[in-house]
């Protein structure tokens, strides 16, 4: 069970973040980092499989994107996903592009 206490690290670098609420219960959340500079990462977009398919992710990241672009010095919003979630992010207004991954 995650009671929260990793998240305090996480967050502290974070741009913004937004969550979805069932009542008291966290349904979904998505997280904004920040280089400090022009770019913000759209990080950790994560639904509760029972909340799936309701709307709630496309919701949480066209918060973000709005949280994001209220920052006039953030110009760029990147996301890295996996080929199964291309129509869900490209629906959200994102870009394909070629990157690189190196896994640690």
């Amino acid at each position: 069970m995650d009671d929260g206490s990793r998240w305090a690290a996480v967050l502290e670098r974070s741009l913004t973040w937004v969550t979805a609420h069932d009542g008291a219960r966290l349904v979904g959340f998505v997280n904004v980092a920040w280089d400090g500079g022009a770019h913000a990462f759209l990080l950790d977009t994560t639904v509760r499989p029972d909340w799936q398919r309701r709307g709630v992710g496309t919701r949480l990241v066209r918060e973000a994107i709005r949280a994001a672009r209220a920052h006039a010095e953030v110009e760029w919003l990147h996301v890295d996903f996996e080929a199964h979630l291309t129509a869900f992010y490209v629906a959200c207004g994102f870009t394909g592009t070629s990157a690189g991954l190196l896994r640690l």
